[in-house]
């Protein structure tokens, strides 16, 4: 017959070796949890609350510095009457898709080039890096002089005989805004193509010779097969090019100034221009804002639908 006791005693045993296993689960977590705090406190302080701020100020008469008399959406009604700030939407509009879809096309093929084991693939790759390692002032400036019609490819061309050669599109209201486009996807394109070529090399081998096996012609299998498996990748991509477009400012001021005129100006220049020279402390937060809202109508419902997907794909 057992000990009462004894087996009291083994139950308590089993309970302390219990909580002392439960103790040591939770500390490691509380431990993260602490080390978190300061970069939570930093974002919710530096992004939330200058987000809610300025929004505070646009809702002012504020012009060079903040003043808290409020005007309702006065400010607003004056941004949306402002014929300048339609034009910069617009050039976000044609910039965005420009940009945004070069930078995947262009990527994307340079990734597949690679991927086919070409020679020297080190050094293509060192090539194709190498503008991104330029800040936006830097590829403004050298496009600028690439662009210019009396220094640049124009006058080149012209001097090996082709006079009625013309590549002036940063001087045409019509056209400067397409010099943005390509001078943004000369720097991004090397970042777009290595992160899909990093998807790439992460393509099961056993579909590239199920594929031989089968005859399927090579494009096909880009096409119809691997495409649709990098989808996170394209996501990605999307992600961090459409961040690039919302805040582009200082391409903008080394390349074309926003000119001619305001033909190639752009939401972000907008709103600092307002801040910082006009003293429209009040109007550039109402831009800024307007502007953020426009980043979520147009981002969320990819991202949404995009999770959507990622998360029915666990599912099955």
């Amino acid at each position: 017959m057992a000990d009462p006791a004894q087996g009291v005693l083994q139950r308590s045993v089993e309970n302390d070796a219990i909580q002392k296993t439960g103790r040591r689960r939770w500390r490691p977590q509380w431990t993260a949890r602490m080390a978190l705090i300061p970069a939570m406190t930093i974002t919710i302080v530096c992004f939330y609350g200058f987000i809610i701020w300025t929004f505070v100020i646009s809702l002012t008469r504020s012009r060079l510095l903040p003043v808290y008399k409020f005007t309702g959406f006065d400010q607003y009604v004056r941004l949306f009457a402002n014929e300048r700030w339609w034009t910069s939407m617009q050039n976000l509009a044609i910039h965005g898709f420009l940009f945004i879809g070069g930078c995947m096309v262009f990527g994307y093929l340079l990734a597949i080039l690679i991927d086919r084991r070409v020679k020297a693939e080190g050094m293509y790759r060192t090539i194709f890096m190498l503008p991104l390692s330029m800040s936006f002032i830097v590829t403004g400036v050298i496009w600028q002089w690439v662009m210019n019609p009396g220094l640049g490819l124009q006058e080149a061309v012209r001097a090996l005989g082709w006079d009625s050669f013309e590549f002036n599109w940063i001087v045409r209201p019509d056209r400067a805004i397409y010099t943005l486009a390509i001078a943004g996807i000369w720097q991004q394109v090397g970042l777009c193509m290595a992160l899909f070529l990093a998807g790439l090399r992460n393509i099961d081998p056993n579909i590239w010779k199920a594929s031989r096996v089968d005859g399927i012609p090579v494009w096909r299998v880009y096409l119809h097969i691997i495409t649709p498996m990098l989808r996170t990748v394209f996501f990605t991509v999307f992600i961090l090019m459409s961040a690039i477009v919302m805040k582009a400012f200082d391409l903008v001021v080394a390349l074309t100034g926003g000119g001619p005129g305001f033909s190639s100006d752009l939401p972000a220049r907008f709103v600092v221009d307002h801040i910082l020279n006009r003293q429209e402390l009040g109007l550039g937060a109402a831009g800024a804002f307007v502007l953020l809202c426009t980043v979520i109508a147009v981002i969320s419902p990819y991202i949404y639908f995009e999770l959507k997907k990622e998360r029915g794909g666990r599912g099955h």
